[in-house]
């Protein structure tokens, strides 16, 4: 059985979004998927259906803070290549990454046959190089720029399958969010230009404690003291207590899931869950909002902050967001729960 790469070296949100283009490579099982992943993303490959071994290297271009480039660095990721016994290689990327950089040590590494998309000239580093802007729009989403790559190397999906995200063995965790519906908050951001105020979350919940949800909050062991200010008196406090694969099982669970621009409101996507996104515009909706599924887009997405990618907000006040009402957040998730249509909304629900 042939064995082939695939590179998404960023961020678990990122490498959900990939999950098409993997399974196009994986096709119907003719071939193994070898994922090469950032430190971030590697634990997001771990879920995806079609992937058979994880390979984590951080990137030195792309992981921040950058690791140091050194030849122990980089022969690291040779020894990593050159053991998996791969001979081809699909380099997935954003609008503002190259895949040069990755394509001159995969070929160093013996990798005989390189796709990827690249607006610089490739030279010998890419066998297929598509251009973005030419080959293909970059206003688009990320699952499908991602899976235009794959198809451009020979690969697409299998028959039957529409390319949405999806995650595999999402686990039974009843025992933490017990018996009934409910409503996820998830309040963290790793980029703090995409967080809603955590006073607002408080409200929030208590709003939708109200109006009769039962809420369930998530976070990372480091949010611990975060999930728990905006669970107070009505919410589920569940921040550290699961791992990625725990937490898609909570949102497989989920009515909706409340989160900002950040991998668990692609998660909630790749298991049918739909997403009110409180949505900074520092990157754009388009290509970055939770693909596939019903979607509440909120945010001012004019503000100045627009398309800067800016981690920290540039603008004083944090305007984009912090102009979303708790309110807003509750009417929302009533229109998701309830199925009233809105122009905002995309997708649909389907079973994960």
């Amino acid at each position: 059985m042939s064995r082939v790469l695939v590179a998404r070296l960023d961020s678990a949100g990122d490498v959900l979004l990939a999950s098409p283009a993997v399974r196009a490579v994986a096709g119907d099982g003719e071939r193994e998927v070898v994922m090469l992943c950032g430190p971030q993303g590697a634990p997001a490959a771990a879920l995806l259906p079609g992937v058979t071994e994880i390979l984590t290297w951080a990137a030195p271009w792309i992981v921040d803070p950058a690791p140091p480039v050194t030849a122990d660095h980089l022969r690291t990721l040779h020894d990593l290549v050159a053991g998996a016994d791969v001979d081809r290689a699909v380099i997935l990327t954003s609008f503002h990454q190259s895949p040069l950089p990755l394509a001159m040590q995969l070929r160093l590494a013996g990798v005989e046959f390189i796709a990827g998309a690249s607006v610089d000239f490739a030279g010998s580093l890419l066998d297929v190089r598509l251009k973005p802007g030419e080959d293909f729009p970059e206003d688009q989403p990320e699952a499908e720029r991602a899976l235009t790559i794959a198809r451009a190397a020979g690969y697409d999906l299998p028959d039957g399958d529409r390319g949405l995200l999806r995650v595999r063995d999402t686990p039974d965790v009843s025992d933490l969010v017990g018996i009934g519906s409910y409503v996820v908050v998830h309040p963290g951001a790793a980029v703090p230009a995409r967080a809603w105020p955590a006073e607002r979350h408080r409200a929030a919940v208590d709003l939708l404690a109200d109006a009769g949800h039962r809420v369930v909050i998530t976070g990372s062991p480091s949010e611990r003291q975060l999930t728990a200010y905006v669970a107070g008196r009505h919410g589920l406090d569940l921040g550290g207590r699961t791992d990625l694969h725990g937490l898609s099982g909570i949102l497989a669970g989920a009515e909706v899931l409340i989160s900002g621009n950040t991998g668990p409101a692609h998660l909630s996507a790749a298991v049918g869950t739909p997403v009110v996104s409180l949505f900074s515009p520092v990157v754009p909706p388009l290509r970055w909002a939770p693909y596939g599924v019903p979607v509440e887009l909120l945010g001012d997405q004019n503000a100045p902050c627009r398309g800067t990618r800016a981690r920290d907000c540039p603008v004083p006040g944090h305007p984009c967001l912090t102009a979303v009402l708790p309110e807003q957040v509750v009417e929302a998730v009533e229109r998701l729960t309830h199925r009233v249509p809105s122009l905002s909304s995309r997708g649909e629900k389907r079973n994960a």
